[in-house]
């Protein structure tokens, strides 16, 4: 029987970010996606040219009908566009005692366009911090969530002691952005564990996006949460070696 993980993110027409590269990574994990937009953004491999959001109504509409028919053994969260929805998910979530939850609190593409409204960066560490297994912020989030500045490993390990204390069970700080060796970061209360990778080439899209849907399925099939760190970290490196062009502007994860 198939293991079951939940989407709901921002939808990307290119495929290389958001829901449809979430659904693609659950799909090539074998684990069967459900998948619930909350925003729509007009964009290509260049950047974002816009973004309109969904009515909170219908939003809410499409939770309640998905959720009261299928229940997901892990979901997670990537772009929350209104704090409206953020409050939304966190009630869904209390209510069916959903469990598995990652979020990756994205605040801004690849090219630096800000995805999200006023407020939403502190609903999310209010109300979906506490309830998640898992958050999985890239060093310039997490910068933003702690108001820290974070240039090396030692600043991303301060950062992920900080955030962890907003309630999150496990913090994992990617850091694909960092000078010289990337490096991811997971701790979880107890001990760091970091995994290093070597630093390629180009500008690649919606690595952030494959990451925490690996995660996402290795959580639904019952691995650990540093197995589905080792695992999604291995994972999102191989896609980005094999990455191609789609468009003319950044690559896109070859999953």
């Amino acid at each position: 029987m198939y293991k079951i993980a939940l989407t709901i993110a921002g939808s990307d027409p290119t495929g290389g970010a958001g829901l449809q590269a979430d659904l693609r990574t659950f799909q090539r994990m074998g684990v069967y996606g459900l998948s619930i937009p909350c925003v729509l953004t007009a964009q290509n491999t260049g950047g974002v040219s816009n973004i309109l959001d969904l009515p909170v109504d219908f939003f809410s509409d499409q939770a309640g009908a998905l959720l009261k028919d299928i229940r997901p053994d892990a979901l997670k969260t990537g772009m929350l566009h209104s704090p409206d929805i953020v409050e939304i998910i966190a009630g869904k979530i209390k209510e069916l005692s959903l469990e598995n939850l990652v979020v990756d609190p994205i605040i801004a593409s690849s090219t630096g366009v800000a995805l999200v409204k006023e407020g939403v960066s502190g609903a999310v560490k209010k109300f979906l911090f506490p309830l998640s297994k898992v958050i999985t912020p890239n060093i310039n989030e997490a910068s933003v969530l702690t108001g820290m500045d974070i240039r090396g490993e030692t600043e991303m390990k301060d950062a992920a002691v900080k955030l962890r204390d907003y309630g999150a069970e496990t913090v994992i700080v990617t850091g694909g952005h960092l000078q010289g060796k990337a490096v991811d970061l997971l701790f979880d209360g107890e001990e760091f564990l970091t995994l290093e990778n070597e630093r390629l080439e180009g500008e690649f899209h919606g690595t952030g996006c494959v990451f925490s849907a690996t995660v996402t399925a290795c959580l639904a099939l019952g691995y650990s949460i540093k197995e589905s760190f080792v695992k999604a970290n291995d994972f999102t490196s191989n896609a980005m070696k094999t990455a191609f062009f789609a468009g003319k502007g950044m690559k896109i994860l070859n999953i």
